[in-house]
């Protein structure tokens, strides 16, 4: 059976980073969300217990992972390694949206930083 699901019927859901954040997929494998950065927002300097991957569906923004910066856009897919400390900034005048996809599905909480540790 096809399961179809679109993003703009998924509720936000609370984060700490305050920012527009859905989750699409969850299984005992993987956990798939689509983050929404308005201009200027930005996720928390954090570390995830697993493997992070970003794809880039439209707008550009920075991703940061431990001591390196890129300009990312549209169409890219980011791999980022557990347990580095990472985030994504929107630093421009339109919508960033990107997919957040953890695999393994985590079973440790990530780690939020708080300002300055971890740089």
């Amino acid at each position: 059976m096809i399961k179809v699901i679109r993003y703009d019927s998924v509720a936000d859901m609370k984060n700490p980073h305050g920012v527009s954040a859905r989750k699409l997929h969850d299984s005992e494998h993987a956990i798939i969300s689509h983050i929404t950065l308005l201009p200027g927002e930005k996720l928390k300097k954090h570390i995830t217990p697993v493997d992070v991957c970003f794809y880039i569906l439209e707008g550009n923004g920075t991703v940061e992972i431990g001591e390196e910066s890129l300009a990312v856009s549209s169409d890219m897919l980011i791999e980022s390694p557990a347990n580095i400390p990472h985030r994504l900034l929107n630093n421009g005048h339109i919508l960033f949206r990107f997919l957040v996809i953890k695999t393994p599905k985590p079973t440790k909480a990530t780690k939020i930083l708080e300002e300055g540790e971890g740089e």
